[in-house]
């Protein structure tokens, strides 16, 4: 147990360190995370509102954080490329996520096409009840990315580094809160790259 906390941490804070100096994309991973946790919460009432809460804000406003406001260039605080850290990126990088996102877009037209999808929903009569359907996909595709990496990474890397890749993206949302909750406050003040990667970076 000692072992998988001490690769959690280190996967947590290489993701923090190579993929998160960004004010901005800290502060939409704050509005992610307390999103995910709204939709954790009515996950237990209704699975398809959560799932339309997890993708439709906690999903696109983490995302838009790492497309739109992440450096690209060269790290110098962490003397890597950016080819080097999308090489070495233990989950989803950019490269991936934009598959993923773009499978996530293409979605709707997929339940218009089979209503039914495969048999497994209920054909909508309503614009209500499609949404509800297109709630149902989305949780699906959540669940099937989380496990395809995870068992993927059980291949390419060890089982371990899988669990703890899953279940680290399973609490991301506590920990961002954590860790992002000053975010907004430093971005007001002018403060556009966080400078604490630096300061705590082992030499």
């Amino acid at each position: 147990m000692t072992g998988f906390i001490e690769h959690l941490r280190e996967q947590r804070w290489d993701d923090h360190r190579y993929y998160h100096h960004s004010r901005i994309n800290q502060s939409l991973h704050l509005l992610s995370a307390m999103s995910f946790l709204c939709a954790y919460a009515v996950a237990f009432k209704d699975p398809a509102i959560a799932a339309l809460i997890g993708w439709l804000v906690a999903m696109t406003s983490r995302q838009a954080g790492h497309l739109f406001f992440e450096p690209k260039g060269y790290d110098h605080v962490n003397h890597a490329s950016h080819e080097h850290k999308e090489e070495i990126k233990v989950g989803y990088n950019l490269f991936r996520k934009i598959i993923l996102m773009s499978i996530w877009a293409l979605s709707p037209l997929v339940l218009l096409l089979d209503p039914t999808l495969l048999g497994t929903l209920e054909p909508h009569g309503t614009a209500a009840e499609f949404v509800r359907n297109l709630g149902w996909f989305w949780l699906f595709l959540a669940v099937a990315g989380l496990l395809f990496r995870t068992v993927q990474l059980f291949f390419i890397r060890d089982v371990r580094t899988g669990l703890v890749w899953a279940t680290k993206i399973l609490t991301d949302p506590f920990h961002d809160i954590k860790l992002y909750h000053r975010s907004p406050g430093y971005l007001l003040q002018g403060q556009r790259i966080d400078p604490s990667i630096a300061r705590h970076h082992p030499r």
